[in-house]
């Protein structure tokens, strides 16, 4: 390690700004407001120093950068080792982006308990960073796990009227699917001797192995996704958490599960996954149909929004399990977007949320005479979402469509028609809350976006239309780290059919 740790502050950062606010002391006034600054301050410059790493990273090699380790503890082989490739880093900028945004967005809106509000999501930055760096199993699992905490913490100390329920649901789920995670990494660390990540992307398994090995993984991975039909926790922590619960959840944490598959899955168990992707297929496609369809059905704006999340994501497992460039690039750049976008439709419903408090599709009607830049932002993340070329959301559903068709075009006919029930639920939302009459009393005095609440979305908005109009900036970072990836699955399943073939 002879340069500068970067990882490691990027990492632990936000811990040392939580542990700063633990210090505030004085007027609840005042302790407060010093609270919210730390908070903002120390996710800003955290998401500085990781565009430092996006700056110097060098995308033409697919081995891991800034690559930290040290003896942990070495009785067990365990060591503290960070890193990224072309995949991991854009997951880790996509987390530094998304927490100043959450803190600003969290402004006014939450006003107890403050403090520890804010040290809950700088803990909780400072989980997701590591976990797309750790390049241990041990160390990825800690802060996998470390997730958990401060997010039942958010659902169920600042959420909704059901918010208890909700946060022991969200848990236990969670928690279930990584206990045989859990046991799977014991067996893994038994077969190899080591619990290094790089070691053991390489490392040859045994085929029966593979195949239970990859079943756990999968219990925990589909949770997170999370793929139909461990689905049903989702729409009850979104509905319950506030706004900036729901943009981490949807932005970031949802991510975890796909950046599981594309990590250990697929490396790792190379043949259990090519045995195992008609299932994922037919999960997936169930899931991108059937949530679409309860989408459409909603009376509530999250649940419709994190129904559509369900089968954004489905599209994602899809292009995973293509096993093609355009695919894998497809699903990366799906995660991405719609950790922006799915995050900025959270948002959008918390600004009216904030004024009338409440997220019934009834409550409002003829929003664009009363609101007309709300209208305006609204519609941009609404066509995003459907996939309006030029917004980040088309280039992710293209790329995946590509992938998927070459390797079975009735799955992507059913993919296709996912897309189209999208679009379905996305403008008929946005007709019942934008369009119409404004006859609603308590709507005609309803007041338009503030400036903090433009300082939210401007970065967002910048960074949609940037990933539409020049997708090849994040792109290039992937391909290489793709290419790689694909290249060790392919081999390791030539290997083993020319083994098949040598034992006949």
């Amino acid at each position: 390690m002879d340069h500068l740790p970067i990882l490691s502050l990027i990492t632990f950062l936000p811990l040392v700004g939580a542990a700063f606010i633990l210090t505030i002391r004085g007027e609840v006034e005042v302790a407060t407001r010093n609270a919210r600054f730390v908070a903002l301050w120390t996710s800003f410059i955290t998401f500085l120093a990781s565009l430092y790493v996006w700056i110097k990273f060098d995308s033409s090699t697919a081995a891991f950068q800034f690559v930290e380790k040290a003896d942990w503890m070495p009785i067990l082989g365990i060591t503290y080792h960070l890193g990224i490739d072309g995949i991991s880093l854009l997951f880790v900028l996509l987390t530094t982006v998304l927490t100043p945004i959450c803190i600003l967005a969290s402004w006014e809106a939450i006003t107890e308990r403050v403090k520890e509000y804010m040290i809950a999501f700088l803990f909780m930055e400072t989980m997701m960073i590591g976990m797309f760096s750790a390049l241990d199993l041990f160390v990825f699992y800690i802060f996998f796990e470390g997730v958990l905490i401060p997010m039942f913490l958010v659902i169920g100390v600042w959420g909704g009227s059901r918010r208890i329920y909700s946060a022991f649901k969200f848990f236990l789920y969670t928690l279930l699917g990584s206990v045989l995670m859990l046991l799977a990494m014991f067996t893994m660390y038994l077969d190899a001797g080591t619990t290094d990540i790089p070691s053991l992307m390489t490392h040859n398994f045994p085929a029966r192995l593979q195949l239970w090995l990859w079943l756990a993984f999968f219990a925990s991975f589909a949770v997170k996704v999370p793929m139909w039909p461990v689905h049903t926790w989702l729409p009850d922590a979104h509905v319950e958490a506030p706004t900036a619960g729901s943009v981490i959840l949807a932005g970031v944490l949802l991510k975890f599960g796909g950046y599981g598959f594309l990590r250990f899955s697929l490396p790792m168990f190379p043949e259990a996954s090519v045995e195992f992707t008609p299932l994922i297929y037919g999960l997936s496609i169930v899931a991108v149909i059937y949530t679409s369809l309860v989408a459409l059905a909603q009376e509530d704006m999250k649940k419709l929004i994190a129904y559509s999340s369900v089968a954004h994501m489905g599209f994602v497992t899809i292009g995973t399990f293509t096993l093609t460039v355009q695919g894998i690039e497809g699903a990366i750049y799906q995660m991405l977007s719609h950790g922006i976008v799915s995050a900025a439709l959270f948002l959008i419903v918390g600004v009216v949320y904030d004024r009338l408090h409440s997220r019934d599709i009834e409550t409002y009607g003829g929003l664009v005479y009363r609101m007309p830049s709300y209208a305006l932002i609204f519609m941009l993340f609404m066509l995003a979402s459907v996939g309006l070329p030029g917004t980040g959301g088309f280039v992710g559903e293209f790329l995946i469509l590509v992938g998927v068709f070459q390797v079975n075009t009735w799955v992507a006919a059913l993919a296709a028609l996912g897309m189209i029930l999208g679009a379905a639920y996305m403008l008929y939302l946005y007709r019942r809350v934008i369009f119409g009459k404004l006859t609603k009393e308590h709507l005609l005095k309803i007041t338009d976006m503030s400036p903090r609440e433009w300082a939210v979305f401007a970065p967002l908005v910048l960074l949609t239309f940037w990933m539409g109009i020049y997708p090849s900036s994040f792109l290039d970072v992937m391909h290489i780290s793709v290419l790689n990836l694909l290249d060790q699955v392919h081999t390791a399943v030539a290997a083993s059919d020319t083994l098949v073939v040598a034992g006949q």
